[in-house]
């Protein structure tokens, strides 16, 4: 006659008949517990599918590349196992002996039954396409991962689960579902994934791509935006700018007209890229550091081009990212973003110590001396918490990149409400452009549900905004580059219908610099065309497909640039 002998160690439960051993729980991520000597526990250690081949995320939680169960339910589960063995291996009293301890013992396995059912009941995660073992869905992403997530959208639903290398993503579609992570479960959903591309940026004390969220980051976020607000008000030296910032923008408006028309006296066409890439590049030197550059700078031209190689190389599918063995491998696209953020760290570090050096409270140069003052002044009114110099040096970088996405930019910021076309117009180019296609990679602070789907904490999110901007049931023909669109029966902005253009995100992680960039882009779109007649150059291909990236970037085309009167134009 076989024995049942129990065995029990620090680590893991087992039981014992003959020679056989059998598993029944273990301290290592999560189990299916095993009530009987005859069946073997699973471990959930490798990811389980649910009927349809979709990862199932049930209650493990998952760090970037790195399981991390809840503490919580596993000891309440070996708790519960050891319980189960105990009352399996104590002597029972027989209930014909003694009724009333029979129907007790009944009592009790019913209770039992109910409480571990309702522990035993699997959430629901999302679905999603079958994986590759290592690899995941990585390869099914194409060039062109947005496009992607939209035919997956077609199976799947606007919430699905894809596997990156290592790591289950949750990929959000429909403004629907966009608003309730982004705004209605917001804090939920405001924490950011530890992504090897983006610990670079500022050593990793990026407020834009800290995983640390909490107060100390919501501080952060408060100073950066108080000194934003701070500098947009700052005086302008001429008397007919409102603000210092309008009159850097202005400023470099008229010396891009400058620089197009001089390029097309001395061609028969242009290439208009890098010339618009300065011009925008010099608004935010000027508006982070007082200063601009020629356009033939070599040190400016550098930075202009480690910032486009470091949006070329922060996509959302960068293997180094989900693949952790791949951060060793000596590959361009593995090393690449940590020479760039070395380099682009390096040019801001410099100028904010010399801020920091040359500062005086009552002349404010710029967005640097904005943050050293509203820091200065809070320490010294509060005596509370601020922001520390390598801190400063940190949001520099945040203000410095976010502008920097914008890719094309000036009359003056009050006339906007004065041209709702060419509001509509800008809006247009927003939409059907949508230049950030995905915004940065959200991740959860906490388990929450997502339209009747359980997502564990520490799950890394994306958010299609492109999918958005192109939804059939928000935009007629949304292929079509229509500005009418955004225009009311009365020829007025539908600001409603503005408010649903996905470009600078919304919530918790809003981009700060929104309303400057739409200054911007209003007054480089007007000044330009107000002096030049752009043409598209005849018998030139014309290729619109953008080149992908953190923010994609158009491919090289050519164009005719001819002074028109002022008189002649019309907005």
């Amino acid at each position: 006659m076989q024995t049942l002998i129990p065995q029990l160690t620090a680590s893991q439960i087992r039981y014992s008949e003959g020679d056989k051993m059998y598993p029944v729980s273990s301290s290592e991520g999560t189990h299916t517990a095993t009530r009987g000597p005859t069946q073997y526990a699973q471990s959930s250690g490798s990811y389980p599918y649910s009927e349809d081949r979709s990862l199932r995320l049930e209650s493990t939680n998952w760090e970037i590349g790195v399981p991390c169960g809840s503490p919580e339910e596993t000891e309440e589960q070996e708790e519960d196992e050891r319980a189960c063995l105990f009352h399996q291996l104590s002597p029972k009293p027989s209930p014909l002996l003694d009724p009333s301890a029979g129907f007790l013992t009944l009592t009790s396995k019913i209770s039992r039954h109910r409480v571990l059912g309702s522990k035993g009941r699997k959430q629901v995660s999302p679905p999603g396409p079958r994986s590759f073992p290592i690899i995941g869905n990585l390869l099914q992403l194409g060039d062109h991962p947005y496009l992607t997530f939209m035919e997956m959208r077609k199976k799947y639903g606007d919430v699905f689960l894809i596997k990156l290398g290592m790591v289950p993503v949750v990929v959000v579609n429909g403004m629907d579902m966009v608003e309730h992570v982004l705004l209605k479960d917001g804090e939920h959903f405001a924490g950011r994934p530890r992504m090897h591309t983006f610990s670079f940026l500022a050593e990793g004390k990026s407020f834009s791509f800290s995983v640390n969220y909490g107060e100390s980051w919501k501080l952060h976020k408060k100073i950066a935006s108080n000194a934003l607000r701070t500098f947009s008000k700052a005086e302008a030296k001429s008397s007919t700018c409102s603000c210092l910032l309008e009159e850097h923008v202005v400023a470099e408006a008229s010396e891009l007209v400058k620089v197009l028309t001089e390029l097309m006296s001395k061609n028969s066409s242009i290439e208009p890229r890098s010339a618009i890439t300065c011009a925008v590049a010099n608004v935010v030197c000027a508006l982070c550091f007082g200063k601009r550059y020629e356009h033939s700078d070599e040190e400016f031209l550098s930075i202009i081009k480690t910032n486009d190689d470091l949006l070329k190389a922060s996509s959302v599918a960068n293997p180094a990212d989900f693949i952790p063995c791949f951060r060793y491998l000596p590959l361009r696209i593995i090393n690449g973003p940590r020479e760039f953020y070395r380099a682009l760290n390096k040019f801001i570090a410099l100028h904010v110590q010399d801020h920091l050096t040359t500062y005086d409270k009552d002349y404010i140069r710029d967005m640097t001396d904005a943050l050293i003052n509203v820091c200065h002044n809070k320490h010294t009114a509060t005596k509370t918490a601020t922001l520390n110099d390598d801190e400063i040096i940190s949001t520099m970088n945040d203000m410095f990149g976010a502008d920097e996405n914008i890719g094309q930019k000036p009359p003056r910021f009050e006339d906007r409400k004065l041209l709702p076309y060419t509001e509509a117009f800008i809006n247009e180019i927003f939409r059907h452009s949508s230049f950030i296609p995905l915004t940065i990679p959200h991740c959860t602070t906490a388990d929450t549900m997502l339209n009747g789907y359980f997502i564990p904490k520490k799950t890394c999110t994306f958010i299609n905004m492109y999918q958005v901007n192109h939804d059939e049931t928000i935009w007629d023909h949304p292929n079509l580059f229509r500005p009418e669109r955004f225009l009311t029966e009365n020829g007025e902005l539908n600001k409603s219908l503005v408010e649903k253009v996905l470009i600078f995100g919304m919530g918790i992680r809003k981009c700060l610099g929104e309303d400057v960039a739409r200054n911007e882009v209003f007054m480089f779109i007007t000044t330009v065309l107000q002096q030049l007649r752009l043409k598209k150059l005849p018998g030139a291909a014309l290729d619109l497909t953008p080149k992908y990236g953190l923010s994609m970037k158009p491919k090289p085309y050519q164009l005719l640039a001819e002074p028109r009167a002022l008189e002649s134009w019309c907005p």
